[in-house]
């Protein structure tokens, strides 16, 4: 973190060169050093112990690293299965979403990676002209929560692919408990790790067709630790509002 947070760029590079020279697996790195870091560097910023600058400057360069680290990956045999990935529009958001991607691809899936900033009704031709299997979201802020909801109730609402799971992963919903319950996604994963053994796990959805007229039943949504009480109650309730 010392040098990563003081904007030195080639100690950090060696760092990785020297790890992957001891025989580090470059998985173990993404899942050990990247993610870790990705995951401390937003704690340090939300709690004001690093201004946005150094927060900008350190997720560059472990996305830079990530790059580079990404043709390290070894290749694996396509497991037929198919995933877009979709995300925030913001910096740190990019990042998690790319290295799942980069993950996701050595583990033999499809990736298509979004990135952030799409809109609802432009992911919807991707969903039906790909058809995959996993539809991601990751790293949605509270004020992001309401468009995921509308995402999600969008592809219910048109059954482009009534059989893909919605996955959410990261941002509000990891310090929320129970919030992409809320939002009626069907997967959830905090880490990489848990994200692409949840996938391997998942199953086609099973579709519940509506009745016109009938709202839709939200689950009840479990009381969120202290901690990010205030964050989980303004997603919740902006979403309710939608």
């Amino acid at each position: 973190m010392e040098p990563l947070l003081g904007g030195h760029r080639q100690e950090c590079r060696r760092i990785v060169r020297d790890a992957l020279a001891e025989g580090v697996k470059p998985n173990t790195i993404y899942h050990e050093v990247f993610w870790p870091t990705m995951v401390h560097l937003d704690g340090l910023y939300r709690e004001d112990r690093i201004n946005i600058a150094v927060e900008h400057m350190a997720t560059r360069i472990t996305r830079s690293l990530a790059d580079q680290l990404q043709a390290h990956l070894p290749p694996c045999v396509p497991n037929g299965r198919k995933i877009i990935i979709a995300c925030a529009d913001d910096e740190p958001e990019e990042l998690g979403a790319q290295m799942l991607a980069d993950l996701f691809e050595a583990d033999g899936w499809m990736v298509y990676f979004l990135g952030g900033g799409v809109p609802n009704d432009e992911i919807l031709p991707l969903v039906g002209e790909h058809r995959p299997d996993i539809l991601m979201v990751y790293g949605s802020k509270p004020r992001g929560v309401p468009g995921v909801r509308q995402l999600i109730d969008l592809l219910a609402d048109v059954g482009v692919h009534p059989t893909m799971n919605v996955m959410i992963s990261g941002g509000v919903f990891n310090r929320a408990d129970g919030l992409w319950e809320e939002i009626q996604a069907d997967l959830f994963a905090p880490t990489a790790a848990e994200a692409l053994e949840v996938a391997r796990d998942s199953k086609p959805k099973v579709p519940v067709p509506r009745k016109p007229g009938v709202p839709k039943k939200r689950r009840r949504r479990r009381r969120p630790p202290l901690l990010v009480q205030s964050e989980a109650a303004q997603a919740a309730q902006t979403a309710k509002a939608t």
